[in-house]
């Protein structure tokens, strides 16, 4: 590590944590953000609900596994930098083809290693997520001009992101079996395992741009509506929250996760708003008001529903009511719509690297399908 290329952190605040470069180096400008995950940074890295972000892992080490050539979760690497500790030095994996230093530099993410992740970590849970910068190589400055940078940069409030990231065409994946249903998956940022998850319970799944129109969601004659995840301002996405109204309107099955459920509690009628330093991880526990029963889940957004745990609510569909809570934080992390068939959660119930205490809700989705048929 001593042979590397020296790097900086740079927070819009002023902060500046040294390290060393890791990946590609040059600029790059994002949201700091840390993710508790302590498994599963490739699945961290390629998910597009992290586009627009600078990750930093508070697992101490992180590279162990390498890379490997099935656990993407989409066609590249989307967050804007990474942040670590203390990169392993040998991936030692039977899957893996090099090491995350290499796929890094191969696919321009600009990194930094040898940062006091703990510190950096409490400092963004106090002040909360803030814009930021990593340079490295020639892209060092003066802390002056970094910070310039850095306060020129967009904030993620107000962020129109889910476009970006969605696929610029339809395409279908199918179960190998028996077709139970078909299901139209909007792309906002959708990950490689949400198909997965439902394939294996029969369903084929027609993947549509997050610009498609009811026209084009009504041509596939869907049995049920899911909306993904993705990455951005909520309060950005009028396009979709007009399409979910509409497949309210017209009482087709809907299930949404994370993103998907800022969408649907906008089209019920709730405001959303900017988590101090959000929720991102893979040991978040969420309470389902209904059964008391309590899920540790999959999480990464970093805005939430407005509302309080079990509230019932009049929307334009009808009762809704608030389904799921945190118990760290009580925020919003579920909602249902109590006359029309629709639910939704803020986390990951496809999360590959686990928990998988949440992927149940796929086969919940089944039975609404299978009450409207």
């Amino acid at each position: 590590m001593n042979a590397r290329a020296q790097a900086a952190l740079v927070l819009e605040d002023g902060r500046v944590f040294r390290g060393a470069a890791y990946g590609a180096q040059g600029r790059t400008l994002g949201e700091a953000v840390f993710c508790t995950g302590m498994t599963g940074y490739q699945e961290t890295l390629t998910d597009p609900s992290y586009h627009g972000q600078i990750v930093v892992q508070t697992a101490p080490q992180i590279g162990n596994t390498g890379w490997n050539d099935e656990d993407d979760e989409s066609s590249k690497i989307w967050v804007n930098g990474y942040v670590v500790r203390d990169p392993a030095r040998t991936p030692s994996n039977w899957r893996s083809r090099r090491t995350l230093d290499e796929e890094l530099v191969r696919q321009g993410i600009v990194g930094i290693a040898e940062v006091d992740t703990r510190s950096l970590t409490r400092h963004l849970r106090e002040l909360g997520a803030m814009r930021a910068g990593v340079f490295s190589g020639d892209a060092l400055g003066s802390v002056d001009d970094m910070v310039a940078s850095v306060l020129a940069s967009p904030k993620m409030e107000g962020a129109d992101l889910a476009g970006q990231v969605s696929t610029p065409k339809p395409y279908v994946v199918s179960p190998s079996g028996e077709v139970r249903f078909r299901v139209v998956a909007l792309d906002l940022g959708i990950k490689s395992n949400t198909p997965r998850q439902m394939v294996k319970r029969g369903i084929e799944v027609h993947v549509l741009p997050s610009s498609s129109s009811l026209d084009d969601l009504l041509a596939i004659e869907p049995d049920g509506v899911f909306l993904s995840n993705g990455p951005g301002d909520p309060a950005t996405t009028v396009h979709a929250t007009e399409l979910t109204k509409q497949v309210l309107g017209r009482e087709i099955p809907l299930f949404g996760i994370c993103f998907g459920n800022q969408v649907l509690g906008r089209a019920l009628g709730l405001g959303t708003y900017k988590m101090r330093y959000g929720h991102r991880g893979i040991n978040i526990p969420v309470i389902d008001v209904a059964t008391r029963s309590v899920a540790i889940t999959a999480q990464n957004h970093g805005f939430a529903l407005e509302g309080e745990p079990g509230r019932r609510f009049e929307s334009p569909f009808g009762a809704a009511q608030i389904s799921h809570y945190c118990p760290n934080d009580d925020t919003v992390e579920g909602v249902r719509a109590l006359d029309v068939p629709a639910f939704s959660v803020q986390y990951h119930p496809e999360a590959a690297a686990g928990p998988h205490d949440a992927a149940p809700l796929f086969d919940d989705f089944v039975s609404l399908m299978e009450k409207r048929s």
